[in-house]
């Protein structure tokens, strides 16, 4: 598996040990084994208590859900919502989950924001009409549905209409056992040197006991030296309604039968340890259940996969896996037919062997390591394929119908996120994370910000400006006239240069104050700040960075359009963009470089802004050119905007990356956008950068807004299946500037008509 396709975190929602049943048997070792195939990946667990008192539970466990109360699965919902789960992996069994049908559970799949692949335990071929509005449900809010059986697969298409893509056929998992001789364990239980048949699982009137039970006198008069063990607790809600009636039934019948000492009682949960040895002391292996309406059996898996010759009733489960002579299949409720088939498998060695190994051979596939990397490879698939949710909030209008429609702007999170040193660079969720510190880039892109913010009327601005300005005073170093990057939460740098990146943003930033400030004391610092650093843009290596002062440069040269020094800057540069453009640009590929990667727009936004203010024509045209490709390569099929995924990013000749999508991909598209929308007056430019602002509002693969209306901040990406919570410097500052220059550029739009207005009036 490529590690693209690691998911971090599982829960399995099911019955869990140390609860006494089968789903819980299963779903803890589902999760175990995947635990053990994946440690990377971490799993937990959300059982379903049907006793007030619950059960003690190891640390896997995580939430606890109340059988009959509905609004433990509200709250379980938002646990998994806010706890950063890729993935659920639900076990569904009618009887389990509170509500007609087990309808409960369908409150707590509504809410979630994550893929679901779903375990089907039960699939009933005549369902009442309460069962059949819960499964298919449960089958529309899951993306993907895992069965046992190909009768499970063939009932989902028929009965439920479910699509076959979206069905996985994973057998049940069972331990790996060796293939050992029964005697070797019979002395462990007693029966040395007898004739062993057994059934195991928890008790309950449905298991068809009593069938054998009635038999074991014609076995017992053929072979004297049989026994037959059952082992398994009463059912826990059979205890609960019933007592032990059921047992003491059973009991009297092998007295009345004559039978008594041939039929050992096991009344006990086993653990798997002592399971398997009793498995071991077997010869045969009964399984007499009475309806054939089960889907699947643990204890028949097993077995099987023990290497036990096996007599069942044929139930569904134990049709498909018996097939092929891997056991022998006798009526329901018939002593007789049963008590045939032991007597004939006792009295035939060679045949029970070739049958035990035909069963244990067949059984290899369905060991739990194997079915981990099979349920590995459907949660995946369900990732990938994750489209589905489209969750409550602030969801947008096309912009290009509605053009006013634009979010209020809130500075709730930009506040969080500052303190009296600057703007931390990281979040959990929307708490400041202390831990990652402060960045020149980040400080940079939130003075550019409170500059816009002033420029529109914000009285806040002024303040949050000059903590952003101060730290960038600060970072500058006078010494090598560069910029350090990256500062801890003690106010200690990591390092005497930054990034070629953050030098080139910082250069942004100063130039987007002298050209939109009107404060004097900004004004000064920003002029003197940009003198000084402005010469050693000139020794980066970086791209992105000639773009950025190229920017920044523009800006600032609409005020002080005489300075020389900043016309040769700009002169170079973006002669060395022009290069590489003309070295890389092929017919299908007109880009810069051999690999798209991050904040690729601001690239063909430095080539415009430069051949506006040089001039340069051919500037303009590789500007215009690039983006043109770079918007068509942005456009989905339905129209919404898809950024490079930064989870591999584009290689020219391979395969792009469709995730993971980073804000400030659709910030950098927006800015590029309106500049080419101001330089050319065509209308498509400005819809492009909407089309892009729109991704920040649910316009994207996932239909999830990036930005938090509540907070005012924004997500810090787009994955497969979800949102990243986070809600970083970064990915908050994009959002912002991208709706302050919207907001801006329609102002200026408003004011442009106004004029026209008022012209032909006169």
């Amino acid at each position: 598996m490529e590690n693209g396709s690691i998911i971090s975190r599982i829960a399995f929602i099911g019955n869990y040990l140390p609860r006494q049943c089968g789903i819980a048997t299963f779903t803890t070792d589902l999760c175990e084994a995947v635990a053990s195939a994946y440690t990377e990946t971490t799993c937990i667990t959300l059982p379903v208590n049907d006793i007030e008192a619950g059960y003690p539970y190891p640390a896997r466990v995580r939430f606890e859900l109340t059988e009959k109360d509905i609004h433990s699965y509200t709250r379980a919902a938002d646990f998994l919502n806010i706890n950063n789960v890729d993935l659920v992996c639900l076990q569904f069994e009618y009887g389990i989950f509170g509500g007609k049908s087990g309808s409960h559970i369908l409150t707590l799949l509504r809410d979630l924001r994550m893929p679901i692949v779903t375990t089907l335990h039960t699939i009933l071929n005549s369902p009442t009409p309460d069962q059949r509005l819960v499964l298919e449900e449960v089958a529309a809010l899951s993306d993907r549905l895992v069965v046992m059986s190909e009768r499970g697969s063939e009932y989902l298409q028929k009965i439920y209409h479910v699509l076959p893509e979206k069905i996985d056929l994973i057998p049940h998992g069972i331990p790996d056992v060796p293939f050992v001789d029964p005697s070797f364990n019979k002395d462990l239980f007693g029966v040395e040197g007898k004739n062993v048949l057994l059934s195991f699982g928890l008790l309950s009137a449905n298991k068809g006991i009593e069938t054998v039970i009635s038999a074991m006198p014609e076995i017992v008069a053929r072979y004297p030296n049989s026994v037959y063990i059952v082992v398994g607790a009463t059912h826990p809600h059979v205890i609960k309604h019933e007592g032990e009636t059921y047992r003491l039934s059973l009991q009297w019948l092998a007295q009345q039968k004559g039978v008594e000492s041939h039929v050992i009682f096991y009344n006990r949960f086993v653990s798997l340890e002592e399971l398997i040895k009793f498995i071991g002391a077997a010869d045969i292996y009964i399984t007499p259940y009475l309806s054939e309406t089960q889907i699947v059996s643990g204890t028949l898996a097993y077995t099987l996969g023990a290497g036990k010759a096996i007599i069942s009733t044929p139930y569904w489960y134990a049709q498909e896996m018996l097939a092929d002579k891997r056991g022998v299949l006798i009526p329901f409720r018939d002593p007789a037919a049963l008590a045939e088939q032991v007597i004939n498998l006792l009295g035939n060695e060679a045949e029970r062997h070739a049958m035990r190994k035909r069963a244990y051979m067949f059984g290899r596939a369905m060991i739990w390591s194997e079915v981990a990397k099979r349920y590995m490879e459907s949660f995946v698939r369900a990732r990938a394929e994750r489209r589905h949710y489209i969750p409550p909030g602030f969801i947008a209008k096309a912009l290009d119908k509605y053009p006013s429609e634009l979010p209020p702007l809130k500075m709730d999170h930009l506040r969080a996120m500052t303190d009296e040193t600057g703007i931390l660079q990281h979040a959990l969720f929307t708490v400041p994370n202390y831990s990652h510190g402060y960045t020149t880039d980040d400080n940079a892109r939130a003075l550019l910000v409170t500059i816009l913010l002033n420029e529109l009327g914000n009285s806040e601005s002024v303040g949050l400006a000059s903590r952003y300005f101060a730290f960038l005073g600060y970072a500058f170093n006078s010494q090598n006239k560069r910029f350090r990057n990256n500062m801890d939460y003690q106010r200690k740098w990591s390092e005497d240069v930054g990034s070629d990146d953050s030098h080139g943003r910082a250069l942004w930033a100063l130039g987007t104050v002298l050209s939109h400030s009107t404060i004097p004391s900004f004004n000064s610092m920003a002029g003197w700040l940009f003198e000084q650093a402005l010469p050693s843009i000139l020794t980066t290596t970086s791209p992105r960075a000639w773009a950025f002062a190229l920017i920044g440069i523009s800006e600032y040269s609409q005020k002080y359009s005489g300075d020389r020094k900043a016309l040769q800057v700009t002169e170079e540069l973006a002669g060395r963009l022009m290069k590489l453009y003309e070295s890389n640009r092929l017919e299908e590929w007109r880009w810069f470089e051999r690999k798209l990667t991050y904040c690729n727009a601001a690239l063909s936004h430095a080539l415009l802004v430069c051949g506006r203010s040089i001039p340069n024509n051919a500037m303009t045209d590789a500007g215009l050119e690039s983006l043109h490709w770079l918007a068509d390569l942005h456009r989905a099929g339905n129209g919404h905007f898809v950024p490079i995924g930064s989870n591999g990013f584009y290689p020219f000749g391979n395969e792009r990356a469709r995730f993971d999508q980073q804000p400030i991909e659709a910030q950098a598209m927006v800015s590029v956008c309106l500049e080419a929308f101001r330089i050319t007056g065509d209308k498509r430019w400005n819809k492009e950068a909407r089309r892009a602002f729109e991704w920040f509002l649910g316009r994207n693969d996932l239909k999830l807004p990036l930005y938090d209306a509540t907070t005012g901040g924004c997500r810090d990406g787009l994955h497969p299946d979800r949102t990243n919570q986070n809600q970083g410097a970064e990915s908050t500052l994009a959002f912002l500037q991208s709706l302050l220059e919207l907001r801006l550029a329609e102002q200026t739009h408003i004011s442009m008509e106004a004029l026209l207005k008022r012209t032909i009036s006169i």
